[in-house]
Order: structure tokens, then sequence, then C-alpha cells
């Protein structure tokens, strides 16, 4: 399978393992994320637009240096699987989402007509971040969930998406996983994922999603940080609720 992201830093953060996830099973991927950090539909449709090279091309996890205009990336292969998100601060913001993500979905339906189409539903900040009311305007984690919850889908509905990547559901999941209510740390500056679980849980959610995989006897370990085997285990069972209960 080959999988197109037009993304962002949470993009960077959903794939970093995904490669190494499906090859611990044997499933071939290639994964490519076009990286502008913090880059929201409006751009995106502004760089179709323009055809500016910049886009740098992150391939399975990893920097390659090189940049491209979006027609370039959408052209360099066959994509199996192309998918958008909104930029995080954004996502909450019903008005961000439209006509962009419309129009980027009629240009990677003219260059990529094989591709199915898949929205990444971002996450929520950490409870006390400052993010939350200055870029979100969100009062706490959950509505800023709720919000760009309810975004997401209309954005898949509104571009007829062939499905929804529930990271978000899945992050927020993991937080509120705690003994006796303990919020478990899942984000490495209060909006990012942390580099170790943070990244590894949601790149078992889009192996789930997108290759329909089962990730209970998964063998990854391969990880840039330390992690344990109980967080390897926990991440695992909340990957398999959040894609279950997102497609009830």
């Amino acid at each position: 399978m080959k999988i197109l992201c037009i993304g962002n830093s949470f993009s960077t953060d959903a794939t970093h393992y995904l490669y190494g996830i499906a090859r611990a099973d044997g499933v071939k991927l290639k994964v490519v994320n076009l990286y502008i950090g913090g880059c929201s539909l409006y751009r995106h449709y502004r760089n179709m637009l323009s055809g500016e090279k910049a886009y740098m091309m992150e391939l399975n996890g990893t920097q390659s240096g090189f940049y491209v205009s979006l027609k370039e990336g959408l052209l360099s292969d066959e994509w199996d699987v192309v998918t958008f998100q909104q930029a995080s601060h954004a996502s909450p913001h019903r008005e961000t989402y439209e006509p962009y993500l419309s129009r980027l979905a009629e240009y990677v339906r003219e260059h990529a007509p094989a591709a199915k189409l898949y929205v990444h539903q971002t996450w929520a900040y950490e409870a006390g971040c400052p993010r939350l009311m200055n870029m979100a305007k969100t009062e706490s984690a959950e509505e800023m969930l709720s919000r760009l919850t309810d975004n997401y889908r209309f954005a898949a509905q509104v571009i007829g998406a062939n499905g929804i990547i529930p990271a978000g559901d899945a992050m927020y999941r993991y937080t509120k996983s705690g003994e006796d209510g303990a919020l478990l740390p899942i984000h490495r500056d209060t909006y990012h994922a942390s580099y170790g679980v943070g990244r590894y849980l949601l790149g078992l959610v889009w192996y789930m999603t997108l290759c329909g995989q089962d990730v209970s006897e998964n063998t990854f370990r391969d990880f840039d940080v330390p992690v344990t085997e109980e967080e390897i285990l926990r991440a695992k069972k909340i990957a398999a609720e959040a894609v279950r209960s997102f497609g009830e």
C-alpha cells in the first residue's frame, strides 16, 4: 500500500512509526508525508494554486530534505490512499475547512484518481495548554476534541471520504486511561504527540484503519525513546477501541 499525507507536524507524528509497525507484520507500505509545519487547509489550497515547491517529503518516517510541489507529490507515485487534515489550531473552527478542502479533494482526484481519500482526525491539546484558549479558542481539551470531531465528520461527508482516521479519539482515550482517574502523559510539549508511546499509538491507529490489521501480536519495538511493555499493551488496547468505536 502507498500512502500520501497532505499534512504538517501532526501527520509527521502520526506516520513516524507506521512503516515500521507494518514491516513488523510483513506488510509492505510506502508512506510519504508532504510536510509544512502548522500548515492549514487554506495554505495547502494556496500551494495548490501556486505550484510552489513548499513541501518537504518525509519517506517512511524519515526526512528526505527533498522539496516538491503538491502536484509533484501527487504525481510521484500511484497512491492507494491520500489523507487530509486541518491545522490543529484551526481544527475546532468549521469555517476554516471550506471551500479549501473541497478544492483540494477535487485536485487530488484529478491527479491521483485511483486513491482512496481519508480524513485524519487531529487531536486536542493537553489540559492546561495555553494554546487551548490562545489559538484553538476553546475552554478545555474536551471541548476542543468535541468540536474538531464534529468538524472532521463534516469534512469527510463534504468530500465523500472513504473514512476517518480516529487519531484524536485515541489520544484522548489514552490520556484518560490512568488508574483512579489519573491523566496519563501522551504529549511532548502539550500539543504534539510524545516521541515514544504517543507516536506509537498514532501509528497503530493509522495501521489498523488503513490496512485493516489486528495489532495485538505486532512485535514492533524500534522506538526513538524508551516505551515500556505496559505502555505498548495499553496503546494496542486503546487503538483497537478507538478504531472500533469510531466506526460504529
